[in-house]
């Protein structure tokens, strides 16, 4: 594969992934009524965050090798830590309390204003104890979780790719 096929693929790669989670995230609520907690929706946020600029990193790197192009690697590598963060906090802080509202979660969607601009896809709508649901015997955040780690590899390795083959 060449160096410019391959700059493109991964963020491609790592768009597809983001928007799949989000994807089934939705199905899992509007199609089994599994509703989300604020952590949940704020995973969601990122995961479209980190699509968005991984869609147009790959629209970039088709025309033209810009300077910036090495920030958006990093933003998404930035952005991935941040939503393995949330995952593993939901899991072991807030899933523990009956009520997570007013939580760093609730604050940073409620300055979005996505809550009410797109309320079926970015309104939280149960606590953190009540949207506790298991995907295969493993907790839907570790799934997160786990995607986000394949995020954070995808945009290290796009990081690498921009500086370049190893000389090792």
């Amino acid at each position: 594969m060449s160096l410019l096929a391959s700059r493109r693929t991964e963020p491609v790669l790592s768009a597809a992934l983001a928007l799949s989670a989000v994807g089934a995230a939705l199905v899992s609520q509007h199609r089994f009524d599994l509703q989300p907690c604020p952590w949940c929706v704020l995973q969601r946020l990122i995961f479209v965050l980190g699509a968005a600029i991984a869609l147009v990193e790959a629209a970039a790197v088709m025309r033209t090798a810009h300077p910036w192009i090495v920030m958006m690697p990093g933003s998404r590598a930035l952005l991935a830590l941040l939503g393995l963060a949330a995952a593993l906090w939901q899991h072991f802080v807030a899933a523990a309390s009956a009520s997570c509202q007013l939580t760093l979660a609730d604050r940073i969607l409620a300055a979005t204003g996505l809550d009410g601009l797109l309320p079926d896809v970015f309104q939280p709508r149960a606590s953190c104890l009540e949207a506790q649901a298991w995907l295969l015997g493993v907790p839907y955040e570790f799934w997160s979780a786990a995607l986000f780690v394949m995020l954070a590899g995808l945009a290290w390795r796009s990081l690498r790719t921009l500086k370049g083959p190893s000389t090792a």
